[in-house]
């Protein structure tokens, strides 16, 4: 049985699923975000492009790894190598070949979490070991929006904790055997946890702490061979698992039509065409905006999500 067990870290849905499975959302991501354009995208590494994801990771392990003068040495090189270990241990959370994950206990909705928040503060760190003035002001950027994005963050969770009434994912699953709960009070909390999903994944309209056309790369200006190839495979796990908690918490994760007997292939694809569901609005959030000003960033989120988020969580407490 722990043979067994140890087999499904490693393997479904375990790492290499993860890691698979985070370059097929890159590359949907940047087909979508091409499309919405009016452009190609990728198009030459593999059918459509499938395997250029898979190619740029390759390419940066076999370009140079430096790591500047003046830098924090134990940081800069173990930042990331942690953050890619944070990001697949939340994806073992997740629900993916039925209704509870490889790692499930009661609470586990806030651990899930608050990983999330311990990965941001790692990339924090990560710019303010570079000795780059682009990469301290990145993670300042990061870091203020870490603390305007939380916020709305957890309540849109502590929404759906109060209509399923547990703090545990299996059970939030479980909740939605009757109905989904974009549908009824909580379609607010989707659009806010979506919102401040893009926030956590630093893209338009908030990728201020890596805006490219005035602080070159951000925090990630420093990094490069191998450390950058980690950070960017912990960007696509962390695309992948907020797009399948988003999944998870409001479309039921793996809940649909079953036929019996063929429930480890329903699962996994119910949850997978969820998933991709949210992808697909986090991608269009990004094509249809454009970028914020930090100031702005900051007024959005306290002006307007986060007493949104109050409220929407008032309600669902009156309505449960």
């Amino acid at each position: 049985m722990w043979l067994e067990h140890l087999l499904s870290v490693f393997t479904f849905p375990g790492f290499l699923f993860i890691i698979l499975i985070a370059f097929l959302y890159e590359w949907i991501d940047r087909k979508l975000y091409a499309t919405f354009q009016n452009r190609v995208g990728p198009w030459v590494t593999g059918p459509s492009g499938f395997l250029q994801p898979i190619a740029d990771f390759i390419k940066l392990l076999t370009k140079e790894d430096i790591t500047p003068e003046g830098a924090d040495t134990l940081i800069f090189q173990c930042v990331p190598v942690f953050a890619l270990a944070v990001a697949f241990t939340c994806s073992l959370f997740l629900p993916v070949s039925g209704h509870k994950g490889l790692v499930s206990f009661e609470g586990d909705l806030i651990i899930a979490i608050t990983l999330m928040t311990l990965l941001s503060i790692m990339f924090f760190y990560a710019g303010l070991s570079s000795p780059s003035r682009f990469s301290i002001v990145g993670a300042e950027r990061s870091m203020l929006q870490l603390l305007s994005y939380e916020i709305p963050l957890m309540l849109s969770i502590a929404s759906v904790a109060v209509s399923t009434g547990s703090l545990s994912i299996v059970g939030v699953v479980e909740a939605q055997k009757a109905g989904w709960l974009i549908i009824g009070p909580n379609i607010l909390s989707f659009i806010i946890f979506l919102s401040a999903a893009q926030a956590e994944l630093e893209r338009i309209p908030f990728d201020v702490p890596e805006a490219e056309t005035e602080i070159v790369a951000g925090w990630l200006t420093e990094f490069s061979g191998r450390k950058l190839a980690l950070l960017r495979l912990t960007k696509d796990v962390e695309l992948f698992y907020l797009s399948s908690l988003a999944a998870t918490l409001f479309l039921g994760g793996p809940l649909g039509p079953i036929i019996p007997g063929f429930e480890w292939l329903l699962h996994p694809v119910y949850f997978t065409i969820k998933s991709l569901v949210a992808l697909f609005s986090l991608s269009l959030f990004r094509s249809v905006f454009a970028r914020l000003r930090v100031d702005e960033v900051v007024n959005f989120l306290w002006k307007y999500i986060i007493p949104l988020s109050v409220l929407q969580f008032l309600f669902v407490r009156v309505v449960v």
